[in-house]
């Protein structure tokens, strides 16, 4: 799997407006291409953990959803995180037992997560080919991986 996406992260200076609907533009495509239905409550869930660039909750998007008028129910946002992970459009961080948004909705890889531990920003990366080698050499079929390290990002150590 590889390197096959570039080097930039959620803590690299970007607009975030463009960053939320290129990653929407890219959502749509890939429900399309899989036959999937981005609901509103679907939809508005993929937004808020765009919106974030942190992991969030279910409680904390279900109190967004309600704000929002989809209703103050835990199925709500639990339905609607679990559509968003089985499609590939959020990952659910194990550790946090929180969400974000994929970096790369559609796209066939191994996402390695940083989270800073001062301002709780997540970024996405590759998490690259060593645990594949292993386990390919094991005889070990890989179904899912996630790596997750906790660290500062740049932002929290220049202060």
């Amino acid at each position: 799997m590889g390197s096959a996406f570039p080097p930039k992260t959620t803590f690299d200076h970007h607009d975030h407006a463009r960053c939320i609907t290129s990653a929407m533009t890219a959502a749509e495509a890939a429900c399309a291409v899989a036959g999937l239905r981005l609901t509103p409550v679907r939809r508005r869930t993929l937004e808020i953990l765009l919106e974030a660039h942190e992991a969030l909750g279910a409680y904390d998007v279900l109190a967004r959803l309600d704000a929002d008028g989809f209703g103050s129910k835990p199925p709500v946002a639990y339905r609607a995180l679990t559509f968003l992970v089985d499609a590939g459009l959020a990952h659910r961080l194990e550790r946090l037992n929180a969400f974000v948004a994929c970096a790369h909705p559609g796209a066939d890889h191994d996402p390695a997560f940083m989270i800073c531990s001062r301002c709780g920003t997540v970024a996405e990366g590759e998490a690259g080919s060593a645990m594949q080698n292993s386990a390919a050499a094991a005889g070990f079929r890989i179904e899912r991986t996630v790596l997750e390290a906790e660290g500062i990002c740049p932002a929290c150590q220049d202060v």
